[in-house]
């Protein structure tokens, strides 16, 4: 699958740090309960991709799940593409960047978290920036 913004290894390399690269371009997971956006709970803003800052999530949608990853009920229209994955002999949806491609990771349904989706985005916090500004509606 190609994305806009596309870049060699070597490219991803020199811009990424090495715990950024494992997780963004080689589909990594942080520990749990380590990552900066974690306990991280402002009432306005967006998280950004780590690797090309696309506008990813919004701070209200993100709550506490207690999973040891942020989560999100519900990513910004478009920024999020969804995949199969078939690792560790289970069927999970991975969840990429839809500029760059680079994994953020899992998107889990029907666990009873009392949000609109009833979705969880469980994410590395590696994978993500935060801005406190919102991001401009398009007109």
């Amino acid at each position: 699958m190609s994305f806009p913004v596309e870049k060699t290894s070597s490219e991803w390399q020199a811009v990424l740090s090495p715990e950024q690269f494992r997780v963004i371009r080689e589909k990594g997971t942080e520990a749990p309960f380590t990552g900066e956006y974690d306990k991280h709970m402002p009432s306005s803003g967006v998280y950004t991709c780590a690797a090309c800052s696309a506008p990813l999530y919004r701070a209200n949608h993100k709550f506490k799940s207690g999973c040891g990853w942020p989560a999100f009920f519900d990513a910004l229209p478009g920024a999020v593409t969804r995949h199969e994955d078939r690792t560790f002999g289970m069927a999970r949806t991975e969840i990429v960047c839809s500029n760059c491609g680079g994994h953020l990771g899992h998107v889990f349904k029907g666990e009873g978290y009392p949000t609109p989706t009833d979705e969880r985005h469980c994410v590395n916090s590696v994978s993500m920036k935060f801005d406190e500004k919102e991001p401009e509606a398009k007109v």
